[in-house]
């Protein structure tokens, strides 16, 4: 089965909204096995979205649509559909009484809008929205599948969970699984060098994406099929092939997880304490570190230290230091991640000084230069760094890079 997504509203097409609608749907429709042949979005125009309805039918079997069905004027979707199926907008028994609850339940007064919410096409399905006023709308014409949902993000997913996938899987029941093993350490070429004869020798049904970002590679291993359980063991034998083959340590994680949550994991498991000294990652370590709730359990906190006088007088950096080797320096980075785990009585912590750029750089430190600290009870290590001349990506790198480390040496620590 091909799709195809949908989404309506002027709002997308100046910019004013992000689309993360469609992101959702294709993710939850690759699950089962639905290819998304295309994604466009459209305006609250009437001619625009029936063109758009009519080229989708000539090309897949399920078009999906977000947008438009709300009270307000500008909403129309309802009307096209109506008029694209033929049919006349009427008031939906079910409908009604689970706007009128919804709305009784928010405590404030029914107004006539709200009950227009329940007036849908009559040749259509209604899909109750439970967290919502406006139902999702089911149709079928010739061999095409149709619905159209609210564009409220919650709404959206809550009807793809409880009504629309389990009514596409009744239809189609494949399944496609995907897992991804989380790499560091690595470029994309010297990881794919090392895993040819694991590609070499793998099934047919399973296909290896590489996908790279700032200081990792995640390694997509998906296949389809009718039987979950086979699809997962079938997965999971080439994963553990996998990890005979990179060094120990390479892998941090699996599909959504993080460098920052892996070092949250080992560092929670062990009763372990962290924290950092940021110069040229701007307290971004702090942030990849805190965007991961239970943070507060390991991380206690940082020091921002941006100009000299910040790190002479919050980290406790000897002047002659600075004077004598430079703030972008192995001496400097050290004595900052020292301080900082001083100050903050810690098991780890990790420091960056550097040039992110663009300006700043000299022929002895060019522009991506960036020295990395770390420090424990074991002693205090520094590494130079050299991540290119884009301020974004020497920030992004630097501080990825800064807890790898930490985790590195968070698990030597539990050895």
């Amino acid at each position: 089965m091909t799709a195809e997504i949908i989404t309506i509203g002027d709002e997308i097409l100046i910019g004013q909204i992000v689309d993360t609608n469609s992101a959702f749907i294709a993710e939850e429709l690759n699950k089962i096995g639905i290819t998304v042949h295309q994604i466009s979005s459209v305006s609250d125009d009437n001619a625009h979205i029936l063109t758009a309805l009519a080229e989708a039918e000539s090309r897949v079997d399920l078009v999906l649509m977000t947008g438009g069905l709300g009270p307000t004027k500008d909403d129309i979707t309802k009307k096209c559909l109506a008029t694209y199926f033929n049919c006349k907008l009427s008031t939906n028994a079910e409908v009604l009484a689970d706007v009128r609850a919804f709305i009784a339940q928010r405590g404030v007064a029914l107004q006539h809008n709200h009950e227009e919410q329940a007036m849908v096409p009559s040749c259509c399905t209604a899909l109750r929205n439970k967290i919502g006023t406006a139902p999702g709308i089911w149709f079928q014409k010739n061999n095409t599948i149709f619905v159209s949902m609210p564009g409220v993000p919650s709404e959206m997913r809550k009807l793809i969970e409880d009504e629309i996938i389990p009514r596409l899987l009744k239809r189609s029941p494949l399944h496609v699984y995907h897992k991804t093993v989380l790499t560091t350490g690595f470029s994309e070429s010297a990881m794919a060098q090392m895993l040819e004869p694991l590609e070499e020798a793998m099934p047919a049904s399973i296909k290896l994406a590489y996908l790279p970002s700032p200081g990792q590679i995640r390694l997509r291993f998906s296949t389809k099929g009718t039987n979950k359980i086979v699809l997962e063991e079938t997965v999971e034998a080439q994963i553990d092939k996998l990890k005979k083959i990179l060094p120990e340590k390479t892998i941090f994680g699996y599909n959504n997880e993080s460098l920052a949550s892996s070092l949250q994991k080992i560092c929670t498991d062990n009763k372990l304490t962290f924290a950092t000294a940021e110069s040229c990652t701007g307290g971004y370590i702090a942030h990849l570190v805190t965007t991961e709730a239970g943070g507060s359990a390991y991380f206690a906190g940082a020091a921002v230290t941006y100009s000299n006088q910040a790190k002479i007088n919050s980290l406790g950096v000897k002047p002659q230091t600075i004077d004598t080797y430079g703030a972008v320096s192995e001496q400097t980075v050290s004595e900052m991640a020292e301080g900082i785990r001083s100050k903050m009585g810690t098991d780890i912590s990790v420091a960056t000084s550097g040039i992110a750029g663009p300006n700043g750089g000299t022929d002895e430190k060019p522009v991506g230069t960036v020295w990395i600290a770390v420090s424990t009870k074991r002693g205090t290590k520094a590494k130079k760094f050299n991540f290119g001349k884009l301020r974004e990506r020497n920030i992004k790198f630097s501080a990825l890079t800064a807890l790898n480390i930490a985790r590195l040496e968070a698990l030597e620590l539990t050895e």
